[in-house]
């Protein structure tokens, strides 16, 4: 095995789950979002009958997603909130029917732990709180119950930061980690996200996305959600649908950091922009 080989080996990390596998390191993963919602900020209501929806899943992954992230309730400001019952209503059909007509990699985005029960328990594979389970306090359980991989998000009311802003989102993923072991999920299951976009204000996001390295050097995968959000918004002046070219440059800088995920609208131009931001990364690691 020659030196670039051998570095490159070293930080290498399988995360094996209901007979699947996420490899990290070896190139960064895509996420695709799905919007099962009427009143997402990107994308609302594009998605929501079955069949779209599912079309949709599909097109991603021949696009080159490697997960495929399910949302039935908004979490944008202002957003109206739904029951339990309305959000399975909304992303039921569309996970037994992907979990049924593909084999991709269903993650599921909620704030509920009764939800995230039903869906793994017909398909779903990963649970995304972005409450980074500080909210529903049955969360970290459920997830223990089922095996189930997570990614934890850095959430907050409000946009005031007492100090060093790294160091307090550092404080709160280190909690929800707390709580998750604690109630016996698996350290090799945790991804973490910085929570670009919530309880931050544009130029905090900014200020994260500058430095996720450290957020990285926590031990963990790292997710980066960076699409189409408003802090790119304000710096090109666009709506949302037309900010996939920002997206890609937060891709690029968040690779460059290290992080393991890319959260994004547009699968097709992020993982072409991923695969040549990797080979680059992976030649300065020779």
């Amino acid at each position: 095995m020659d030196k670039k080989s051998t570095v490159l080996s070293s930080h290498i990390k399988k995360m094996s789950f209901f007979g699947r596998e996420l490899v990290f390191g070896e190139k960064t993963l895509i996420m695709g979002i799905l919007n099962l919602t009427p009143d997402s900020f990107s994308d609302g209501g594009d998605f929501v009958s079955e069949e779209r929806a599912a079309e949709h899943a599909k097109a991603m992954l021949k696009d080159g997603a490697d997960i495929i992230d399910i949302g039935g309730e908004s979490s944008r400001p202002g957003h109206v909130k739904i029951s339990a019952e309305e959000e399975l209503e909304r992303v039921m059909p569309v996970v037994k029917r992907l979990s049924r007509e593909t084999d991709a990699v269903l993650s599921l985005d909620t704030i509920r732990a009764d939800v995230a029960e039903e869906a793994i328990k017909n398909g779903v594979h990963i649970i995304n709180d972005i409450w980074g389970f500080q909210g529903d306090k049955d969360m970290a359980g459920t997830a223990a119950k089922y095996g189930a991989p997570v990614i934890l998000m850095h959430n907050k009311n409000g946009t005031e930061y007492e100090g060093d802003i790294i160091e307090e989102i550092t404080v709160f993923l280190m909690e929800s980690v707390r709580i998750a072991t604690e109630a016996g999920v698996k350290k090799d299951s945790i991804i973490l996200d910085p929570g670009l976009g919530f309880g931050k204000t544009p130029e905090q996001n900014l200020h994260v996305m500058g430095r996720l390295g450290e957020i990285k050097a926590l031990g963990y995968p790292v997710l980066l959600g960076a699409s189409r959000k408003s802090m790119i918004g304000k710096i090109l002046n666009v709506p949302p649908k037309d900010r996939d070219d920002g997206t890609v440059a937060t891709t690029v800088l968040g690779i460059v950091q290290g992080i393991d995920i890319v959260r994004v609208h547009n699968v097709l131009a992020n993982a072409r922009a991923a695969k040549v931001a990797d080979a680059i990364v992976t030649r300065q690691y020779g």
